[in-house]
């Protein structure tokens, strides 16, 4: 049985921008013990806003919404209304979405083929200051915190006045990963990113992604792949 100290229900706030997801969540959860629906929203901003007003227990939080995303709602609640826990639960499992969701202060991670049972589970884990999280992503945590730590690519001073984000920017670029993703990784907007590449572009003299990699490569800051040169990212930077 899911439900508090004095026997009250944990009040939970369903959010996921797909209408048919969010009600079927909603319906699911009507059905379990212990359970208590106090709202649904439709995106991260609204979700964060009913957290304000109605002060649940828990919110289930997908990740993929627009406007605000899974990760900077639940980083917005947890640090505005640290009462109320989050556990997300998303189609996505890959790690990409996992580890920037548990950094952002999520408690516990379940995917949406999760049944009733893990989900009230992972509801009472966090209510009683556990991690709720599907033993899937628990072997990648494990995983994670085993994999021996990279070399550091380069201990030198960022070249030609690049600030340390700005040179944070060109090794991801180098890495491959697009304008979104490197968003992802560094928990900030598309647009802050392009802002740090045309700087970095304009520090360095460089016209595209292509000649960021090499330039990457010949300053030291990253290994090239054993491979060959990788590719670049097909995004703009304007």
């Amino acid at each position: 049985m899911t439900e508090e100290a004095g026997g009250k229900p944990a009040r939970v706030l369903v959010a996921d921008d797909q209408t048919v997801v969010r009600e079927g969540i909603v319906m699911l959860l009507g059905l379990l013990p212990g359970v208590e629906v106090v709202g649904a929203a439709g995106d991260g901003d609204e979700a964060v806003r009913l957290v304000a007003e109605l002060a649940p227990d828990v919110v289930l939080m997908d990740l993929r919404m627009p406007r605000c995303d899974g990760v900077e709602a639940t980083r917005r609640i947890r640090a505005e209304h640290p009462g109320t826990q989050v556990v997300v639960l998303t189609t996505y499992a890959d790690d990409e979405s996992l580890f920037p969701a548990l950094r952002a202060g999520a408690r516990g991670y379940l995917t949406k083929d999760a049944d009733g049972d893990e989900i009230v589970r992972a509801v009472q884990s966090v209510l009683s200051g556990d991690a709720g999280l599907s033993p899937s992503v628990q072997r990648r945590l494990l995983e994670r915190l085993s994999a021996p730590e990279p070399e550091p690519a380069a201990s030198a001073a960022p070249p030609d006045g690049l600030t340390a984000r700005e040179t944070e920017v060109l090794m991801l670029i180098a890495e491959g990963l697009s304008n979104q993703e490197i968003a992802r990784r560094l928990q900030v907007s598309t647009a802050t990113v392009k802002t740090h590449i045309n700087n970095m572009f304009t520090k360095t003299g460089l016209k595209d992604r292509a000649q960021a990699v090499r330039y990457a490569y010949g300053k030291g800051l990253v290994r090239p792949p054993t491979g060959g040169m990788g590719h670049s990212s097909p995004d703009g930077v304007k």
